[in-house]
């Protein structure tokens, strides 16, 4: 009996561990090459996309799903980022007496095999307006109508001319009308027919992009199956054939970049589809099958100051804070080289609308000399020290007991940075620019704050001194100049957190944002990085370049831009070797 009792626990016990080892066991067979083929490319991220709602999506996770499958009428090609046809046939025309622009469109179908036709681009625009969809509506609340001329030809009327209207507006994914008729009116027989609206689950997206979603493992992958409808298959583009070369894509979800990391070393993907540190670099590099791409970013980090106050309202207390700060340190000693040094508002990478000449202060000077140039900056504008930094020799030593113009000592000035667990970089960067002010005898302290707090102190109360703060993802069209400087934006909780007013960036930063003529637009938007590099409210540091890792044995053919090889571009092209 005591046996008998033994092999049945035994039996319980084995089957337990059955149930629990099968499911994994399948789910890890199910990633081999047997199974998805060798035509299916598998890619690391971190997590599962929030929702496929297209109107809610805007974390990184459902826009890397959701930009496989809903496509706009423009894009933007890779080597100089110009904006060229995608659902469109052409370029828009713009008749100039009526503010309008028609565009033709181009024969495609959407997933489920039904035509793409203007009455989807019109029901798209018309649900942003109606519904004031909040990731939208700034670039459509302009257009007045929006007007199906013929199955291929929609024409749009504007109340008012706005250059964002080329850029962002069609730039818009198009939704179809067929997919979203009956959810548009319940939402509208709805309460809160936008809450209804973005609360609305979607499993099954139809789309007129490359991939269509087949299949979600919540927790484990998401399969994108290669879209045989797809409109830009073998249609040669910018000098590529257009595929999709591959059957599909498997989106496996790690939850930690270590994870996914190993996971690229031992070859059970192909891309890791995130940013990776510096630090994973060595152990990646020993494999010769992992290729390692840097691309740069649309960033900015920035040293910003509060205008509303002195000493930070006198140009030449911020050209002198300029001088001092050593970018070539900053990318050197901080960011290990993988980042460019920033001397406009706009990256370099946005290579169309980026200003090229613009004041690099310090640039090439040793740190004496950068204290000598910031010394006769600041001397020359009446401060004065109890112990000057230069002594009657010319020697640089340490200055003390700075003293304003008007003869009061400078009070201590706190610099404000995420803290160290929240972005080391810039909570280093930020002690950096203590040091380097200290040295002139500028009474600095960099204190860390949690993020939220540091929004507050910044945006809402305003109640600061300096800050260093960044932008990861910022528009490729540079409206935010308009945007973070202009006096209107002065205001609590607006983007004008330095507080800069001059009239005459707010003249030529609204005429940019009438103007419809892009060349036109474009010196228009050089000129207010003039003013802005000249008044410096902020001091653009660094844009760190965007590192991701490969596998090199199964695909090849990325292509490289600005926001790194996860584009429409790489995923249309690659093949397997």
């Amino acid at each position: 009996m005591q046996f008998q009792r033994g092999r049945g626990q035994l039996h319980f016990f084995c089957r337990s561990i059955l149930i629990l080892v099968l499911p994994v066991f399948l789910l890890l067979v199910s990633f081999g090459t047997k199974v998805w083929g060798e035509g299916v490319i598998k890619i690391g991220v971190l997590e599962e996309p929030k929702t496929l709602n297209i109107w809610l999506a805007s974390d990184s996770w459902s826009l890397k799903v959701l930009s496989q499958i809903y496509h706009p009428l423009y894009i933007r090609e890779p080597r100089n980022l110009r904006l060229i046809p995608w659902l469109a046939e052409g370029q828009p025309v713009y008749d100039k007496a009526t503010l309008s622009y028609t565009i033709k469109l181009r024969k495609a179908k959407w997933s489920d095999g039904s035509e793409f036709t203007s009455q989807d681009v019109a029901f798209t625009g018309d649900v942003i307006r109606e519904f004031g969809v909040p990731r939208y509506y700034s670039a459509w609340k302009f257009v007045e109508k929006i007007e199906p001329l013929d199955d291929h030809t929609v024409k749009f009327h504007l109340g008012s001319p706005e250059a964002i209207f080329l850029t962002r507006t069609l730039t818009t994914p198009i939704v179809q009308k067929k997919e979203w008729t009956k959810v548009i009116q319940m939402a509208k027989g709805a309460e809160k027919p936008l809450g209804q609206l973005l609360k609305h689950k979607v499993e099954k997206p139809v789309g007129t992009g490359p991939f269509l979603l087949t299949d979600w493992r919540q927790g484990a992958y998401i399969f994108l199956k290669k879209n045989e409808d797809f409109f830009g298959k073998e249609k040669e583009m910018q000098g590529f054939v257009l595929g999709p070369h591959i059957d599909g894509m498997i989106l496996k979800i790690f939850g930690t970049t270590d994870a996914a990391v190993l996971a690229m070393r031992k070859g059970s993907i192909d891309m890791f589809w995130w940013g990776i540190q510096a630090g994973y670099l060595e152990d990646l590099l020993k494999d010769r099958d992992v290729g390692i791409m840097t691309n740069e970013k649309s960033a900015l980090y920035y040293l910003g100051f509060n205008l509303r106050k002195p000493p930070f309202d006198d140009v030449h207390f911020r050209h002198a804070v300029a001088t001092l700060i050593d970018k070539d340190f900053i990318l050197r000693r901080i960011l290990q080289g993988y980042a460019t040094k920033m001397h406009s508002i706009v990256p370099p990478g946005n290579t169309f609308w980026h200003c090229e000449g613009l004041p690099a202060y310090g640039e090439g000077l040793k740190r004496e000399d950068r204290i000598r140039k910031a010394y006769g900056i600041l001397s020359n504008a009446k401060y004065t020290w109890k112990v000057p930094p230069l002594n009657a020799k010319g020697e640089v030593g340490r200055g003390e007991g700075i003293i304003l113009p008007d003869g009061r000592p400078m009070k201590r000035i706190t610099i404000l940075t995420p803290p160290a667990d929240y972005d080391p970089l810039r909570a280093m960067v930020g002690i950096m620019i203590q040091e380097w002010l200290r040295m002139i005898g500028i009474p600095v302290l960099s204190r860390p704050m949690g993020f939220s707090s540091l929004m507050d102190q910044v945006k809402r109360r305003r109640q600061f001194d300096l800050f260093v703060l960044g932008y990861g993802n910022l528009s490729l069209d540079p409206d935010y100049l308009r945007n973070f400087f202009h006096s209107k934006n002065d205001r609590p909780r607006g983007w004008n957190m330095s507080g800069y007013r001059n009239p005459e960036f707010d003249e030529i930063a609204d005429e940019s944002s009438r103007t419809m003529e892009v060349d036109k637009r474009r010196a228009l938007i050089g000129e207010m990085q003039k003013i802005i590099m000249r008044d410096i409210p902020y001091i653009p540091l660094y844009n760190p370049k965007l590192i991701e890792a490969v596998r090199h044995d199964r695909f090849s053919g990325w292509v490289k831009m600005l926001g790194g090889i996860g584009n429409t571009w790489s995923f249309c092209t690659i093949k397997p070797k």
